[in-house]
């Protein structure tokens, strides 16, 4: 199945809380996933919008017509390229496995995602696929309500070889420093695989309105209370010891594009009312 998913993590002197999403669960909040399989399409110029969502809307029928039980959600880019993620979360690698062969199993399934495929392909310049593991214990306040979310703030960082080590040392002080701020919240990832394995971290931020970025960039002198004088100070020697490059961008749930639960629908029509 076409997997949709991505990431985010805040760089700078200052870690901007992000959070992570996605499980078909129902209504209420809905703890990270251990295995995140994350979907990128770049799209060519000037074939977003409508004419995306009419070659999405194959896959959602599809996997409507066959009753498929697994969900997921799609988001168009905001800020960078034009692309779309798609997020698909599970258990475990075992469950993601099983996943698939009951797909190939399906041959009505698979022919109808063979040929949206291709007419999907005809829109994108490039598209790929990773694969990533949660870390609880990099992690904070993770859990959210996914269906109400409409947006999602998203970095990536890439990790010097050989300074893991000062990457983890670096989230948990984060971590220790927003624990007593409950509206904080991220998980954090590392890439399995794809591409940049063993380097590649993200952090997913999802968000009901954009007025929460506003809120985050307010929350650094929380962070330097928290912390004290010595301890921001290894935390900007840990980011210049540690992470090789970094980004951050924004994307907004595209409701048309993804293949939602009914509980997802009846529990936020704020989002999902017009989908």
């Amino acid at each position: 199945m076409k997997a949709r998913v991505v990431v985010s993590l805040a760089a700078s002197a200052v870690f901007f809380a992000s959070a992570l999403v996605v499980s078909a669960q129902g209504p209420g909040v809905t703890e990270p996933p251990k295995v995140l399989v994350v979907d990128r399409e770049y799209l060519k110029p000037g074939k977003s919008g409508s004419l995306h969502e009419k070659t999405e809307a194959a896959f959602v029928k599809a996997l409507n017509d066959a009753k498929s039980p697994t969900h997921y959600l799609a988001l168009d880019s905001l800020s960078g390229p034009s692309r779309s993620l798609f997020f698909l979360g599970y258990g475990s690698f075992e469950e993601w496995g099983k996943s698939q062969e009951a797909e190939h199993a399906n041959a009505t399934l698979s022919a109808a995602l063979d040929q949206a495929y291709i007419d999907d392909g005809e829109l994108l310049s490039e598209s790929g696929t990773h694969v990533f593991l949660y870390h609880p214990e990099m992690s904070l306040h993770a859990g959210v309500a996914i269906e109400h979310m409409r947006y999602f703030e998203i970095s990536q960082f890439h990790i010097k070889p050989g300074h893991r080590h000062e990457w983890e040392e670096l989230a948990k002080l984060y971590k220790s420093g927003f624990e007593k701020t409950p509206e904080v919240h991220w998980a954090a990832y590392e890439s399995i695989y794809g591409e940049n394995n063993g380097g590649l971290w993200a952090v997913i931020n999802p968000m009901r309105s954009l007025d929460e970025v506003d809120k985050g960039m307010a929350q650094d002198k929380q962070l330097e209370a928290a912390l004290g004088e010595a301890g921001m100070k290894r935390l900007v020697e840990l980011s210049s010891a540690c992470i090789e490059s970094s980004q951050t961008n924004v994307f907004v749930v595209n409701t048309k594009n993804s293949y939602s639960s009914e509980e997802w629908v009846k529990a936020a029509p704020e989002v999902w009312g017009q989908h």
